[in-house]
């Protein structure tokens, strides 16, 4: 069984950055995307940031483009998710997650983490 463990969450004032890291036990294939997903309370789970292993290509949904980037350390099989100039409406849980293609349904990711609060006070 794939494992995901992330860390990193916290409380930061608006304007501030922090950084996320999700370790995997193992690779789900030769070849697989891993991304993250967030869920603030009474809201559904959305899309933020994916990456291709192999290629390294990435994609990031419209409302973080220009402030996270996503990043890969192979060596560890561990993802980061730098977030910068942080906005009271990024507060969630942020999920790390891995499946076997980029794409941004969140019911089509096998894998997941527990989460790691992400909390911007204004």
């Amino acid at each position: 069984q794939v494992q995901l463990v992330e860390s990193g969450g916290g409380l930061v004032q608006a304007g501030g950055s922090l950084r996320l890291s999700c370790a995997a036990s193992e690779r789900t294939s030769s070849s697989y995307v891993m991304g993250w997903f967030r869920q603030a309370p009474g809201k559904e789970r959305e899309f933020v940031a994916a990456l291709d292993w192999a290629s390294t290509y990435t994609y990031y949904a419209d409302s973080v483009k220009g402030r996270f980037t996503i990043s890969r350390d192979n060596a560890k099989i561990m993802v980061y998710l730098q977030m910068n100039s942080l906005k009271p409406e990024d507060t969630a849980v942020y999920y790390c997650a891995a499946g076997p293609r980029l794409h941004t349904d969140t019911n089509l990711y096998p894998y997941w983490g527990q989460g790691t609060q992400v909390t911007v006070s204004s």
